[in-house]
């Protein structure tokens, strides 16, 4: 079967690569001119397979004023006269509750686990270099109380699995000794030591390049979907700045972009682009590379992860409901800047914050494609022939595999290694 993936970013590619395992012809269309290079360019890096606790938690009912009126919150929302903002809004509330918390999360865990597993699969099969590296990862804490609430939830996550301990400051730096220099009051921590990190945007163009040397694999970079062709129910032919491109089947994995090409296809999408920021901070010296963490933080009450890949850092945060407004925020990039301040100072070197200082920092913003729950969507959709594979939101990067092998055994027809039931469009 010929099948068209549409859209190149991680979840596009290494759907494209599961599927030509299975023996399709596979075509990858994207926009850009080579794959990788929209939200999976610049994310955290970190693939956080224990640490999927959703957006959507009873929590934020407490912290909405603080999210929707502090100027330093790391939540920000700017309502539109935009239909679609305020139904996923009102979803999104309506999955901060605890019951949906704990299906969301075993969820998660079931698709992270499984995905940990098919990228061991795939590394064993290729010879990819995108600067992977296990090397665990530590959730730091300000809060007593907010620790104290982590017991349950790593004791509630242990039970589907999860290798996890709560830990206090002093182990917290046994384990990361680059934290001492941090210039904050530290509680504990969560401490996972099988996560792991790489390059995402290295990993899709590698393997897009792998997937070069197998037959029946075309990939039409700088290609832009325009609109589909509908024939009876069916998804017949994508119409494109390189014309009009027919296959058998089609998977939409165009992130946030698909709820778009969706209402042209007559469908309505439960997905709203959640937008965040990145910095890569070079490591220039001996002295800068001994002052980065080599394991992945994540600063919880600032909401800013740290991923050393190789001698760089990358450092992103924030969540802002702003639509796709592709506008980088001075603001929000001088945020990154001193939460590596204030957490690993001497890794910033020389770096200085002139202009020049700035885009040596690779200042960066990307949509990721959330649901309301923070489930993704994967699988059949009312179109007879097109397929999903959306919604995984900040978790990415760490779903992609296992997303990519749960559609292509449903498209196959064979039984998948996990539940597909959670993973359904649904109206």
């Amino acid at each position: 079967m010929h099948i068209c993936v549409l859209g190149a970013g991680v979840i596009g590619v290494t759907s494209a690569y599961r599927l030509l395992q299975d023996g399709h012809d596979v075509t990858l269309i994207d926009a850009r001119p080579v794959a990788g290079a929209g939200t999976s360019l610049g994310n955290g890096a970190q693939l956080s397979y224990s640490y999927v606790a959703p957006l959507a938690d009873p929590s934020v009912w407490r912290h909405l004023p603080h999210y929707l009126l502090s100027a330093d919150s790391p939540l920000t929302l700017q309502a539109q006269m935009d239909p679609a903002q305020w139904r996923w809004m009102v979803k999104f509330l309506a999955a901060c509750n605890a019951a949906q918390v704990q299906r969301t999360t075993i969820a998660l865990l079931q698709l992270a686990f499984y995905s940990r597993d098919e990228l061991s699969q795939l590394q064993q099969a290729t010879t990819l270099d995108f600067q992977h590296r296990v090397a665990g990862k530590l959730v730091m804490y300000t809060d007593a109380a907010a620790l104290a609430s982590a017991h349950r939830q790593v004791a509630f996550q242990a039970r589907y699995g999860c290798r996890q301990e709560v830990i206090d400051t002093a182990r917290c730096l046994q384990i990361e000794p680059a934290l001492a220099a941090a210039q904050r009051p530290w509680a504990g921590g969560v401490y996972t030591p099988d996560e792991a990190a790489g390059d995402c945007a290295m990993f899709c163009q590698n393997l897009v390049e792998a997937m070069h040397k197998q037959p029946g694999f075309q990939f039409l970079p700088s290609t832009e979907i325009h609109q589909p062709v509908l024939d009876r129910g069916r998804l017949q032919s994508v119409r494109s700045s390189a014309g009009t491109i027919a296959a058998d089947a089609f998977v939409l994995a165009m992130g946030a972009e698909s709820a778009v090409f969706a209402r042209q296809a007559g469908l309505r999408l439960p997905l709203y682009p959640l937008k965040g920021y990145s910095i890569t901070v070079p490591l220039d010296d001996a002295a800068a590379q001994a002052a980065a963490p080599q394991v992945s933080i994540t600063d919880l009450s600032r909401k800013i992860v740290y991923a050393r890949l190789g001698n760089r850092l990358r450092v992103a945060g924030r969540v802002e409901l702003v639509g796709m407004d592709r506008y980088i925020a001075p603001r929000a990039i001088e945020e990154l800047r001193n939460g590596v301040q204030t957490l690993f100072p001497g890794s910033l070197g020389s770096i200085g914050r002139d202009a020049s200082d700035t885009a040596r920092l690779s200042p960066w913003a990307g949509f990721r494609p959330a649901t309301p729950s923070g489930v993704p969507i994967i699988g059949a959709s009312p179109l007879a022939n097109l397929y999903l594979n959306i919604g995984q939101g900040a978790l990415g990067w760490t779903l992609a595999c296992g997303s990519a092998a749960l559609l292509a055994a449903q498209i196959s027809g064979r039984p998948s290694a996990i539940d597909a039931a959670p993973f359904r469009y649904a109206t």
